[in-house]
């Protein structure tokens, strides 16, 4: 059984790890050249946090503690206003759990070179797929010395939001996508470390919302920090030159100027990526070639989830593979069926999450909720628990968290409801005593 996976990205890598434990012939197709070798390509990284979803996987690999060794854990968020005190709010009732900031391109290094010692791996990178024909797993490539023809019995297009797997689909007619651009834009910035220290406090994921924009920031093992601005699209054309782009930050992110000695030179010369979210189905055909993680169902980065999503698909493709018998036919279309409902629900709640980062953190009435319902997580142990700790620290599906919440919130407000008729009731009778 030969099995070729397109993109040697987070998703591709992984996968290769878990078919070789079934002693599969595995190759690695990659459009890139290899990225421990290369030139990393600037302002593209978007740091990733890792919480529970993505550890599960790669405890499952013997992958963790390698993979995590550099990561940073933080415990919550750390909101910069425009004027006032920072404010920091922890992600969990207990204050001490916390999600991984961890680099894209180590972690994907750190993948990679686990495949390629997997027995049974080849990784082939300069080869960027231009034709495949589903039906019989047929693939031509574009490499540096030209076209190469392959055959496999199965193809797994790991290959991102932009998948040449999914796009040859669409041409065959069989896969139909539907591409949700979100009305913003990303640029990253730096924050070089003091004197060797951290700028900031690194136990933070930090956010300054502004409304209709925000920037967020994550730490970095070398004691720097990754920033991401999120505005709308256009927005970034509107600063050309030096000056206009100091007072823009002077005024709306006034203690940023002061720790970004090369802001200007990073905002004019770090490119704009786009945002959005990938509906595509089916994600398989004919049982032998299929489509998983961003490929399929590419989100927004608001909640932290799309590698832990990623991971989680490959954990649940080899489930699958396991309550089939091996059986590629069977096990492709069982993996779409169990985990579409799942992707859909945190593609909705990515974009809930985007609002709340944006808008919500910095209001006092968010800030009460919040302390509401950690007090309610610290009186009704595992009855009640919040969304984002039932996401970002549990391995519950995705659909059933959204579910759980609604009830949840039913609940709360049902019991609010009545409270505050009860009060009404008591202060009726008291007025008619007196």
């Amino acid at each position: 059984m030969t099995v070729a996976i397109v993109g040697a990205g987070l998703t591709g890598s992984l996968l290769a790890c878990f078919l070789a434990r079934r002693g599969l012939s595995v190759t690695l197709y990659e459009r890139r050249p290899d990225p421990r070798v290369a030139e990393v390509e600037r302002g593209r990284s978007i740091n990733l946090a890792i919480s529970e979803r993505g550890l599960d996987a790669l405890r499952r690999i013997g992958l963790v503690d390698e993979v995590m060794a550099d990561a940073l854990p933080m415990k919550g968020r750390m909101i910069h206003p425009v004027e006032g005190p920072l404010d920091f709010q922890p992600y969990s009732a207990s204050g001490d759990r916390a999600i991984n900031s961890i680099s894209r391109g180590a972690l994907n290094n750190a993948l990679l070179s686990a495949a390629s010692a997997a027995d049974g791996v080849t990784i082939e990178f300069e080869h960027r797929l231009v034709e495949l024909d589903s039906a019989v797993g047929r693939m031509v490539f574009a490499t540096p010395s030209g076209k190469v023809s392959v055959t496999a019995d199965v193809v797994l297009g790991a290959d991102g939001a932009g998948s040449a797997v999914r796009e040859q689909l669409l041409a065959e007619g069989i896969v139909s996508e539907n591409v949700d651009f979100l009305d913003y834009g990303y640029k990253e910035l730096s924050i070089p470390s003091v004197n060797g220290e951290f700028a900031l406090d690194p136990g933070a994921l930090h956010i300054w919302p502004r409304g209709t924009s925000m920037m967020i920031a994550l730490p970095n093992p070398d004691r720097s920090f990754t920033c991401t601005l999120f505005w709308p699209s256009g927005s970034f054309d509107a600063l050309t030159t030096g000056v206009g782009i100091e007072q823009h930050f002077r005024e709306h992110y006034p203690d940023l100027l002061p720790m970004a000695p090369d802001l200007v030179d990073d905002y004019l010369n770090n490119p704009v990526g786009v945002l959005g979210t990938v509906h595509a189905q089916p994600w398989q055909a004919h049982g032998r070639t299929a489509l998983l993680g961003d490929a399929a169902h590419a989100i927004v980065p608001f909640y932290g989830q799309g590698a832990n999503c990623a991971f989680e698909d490959v954990v649940e493709l080899d489930r699958c593979l396991d309550d089939t018998g091996g059986s590629w036919a069977r096990a492709l279309p069982l993996f779409e069926t169990r985990r579409r409902e799942n992707t859909e629900a945190i593609a909705e709640m990515a974009l809930d999450n985007f609002v709340e980062m944006r808008d919500k953190v910095a209001s006092p009435v968010f800030r009460l909720q919040k302390q509401v319902e950690h007090t309610l997580e610290r009186l009704l142990p595992g009855t009640y628990v919040s969304r984002y700790e039932l996401v970002s620290f549990s391995t519950t599906p995705y659909a059933e968290v959204q579910r759980r919440v609604r009830r949840q919130h039913q609940v709360l407000g049902a019991a609010v409801a009545t409270l505050a008729a009860g009060a009404l009731t008591l202060a009726r009778r008291a007025r008619r005593s007196r």
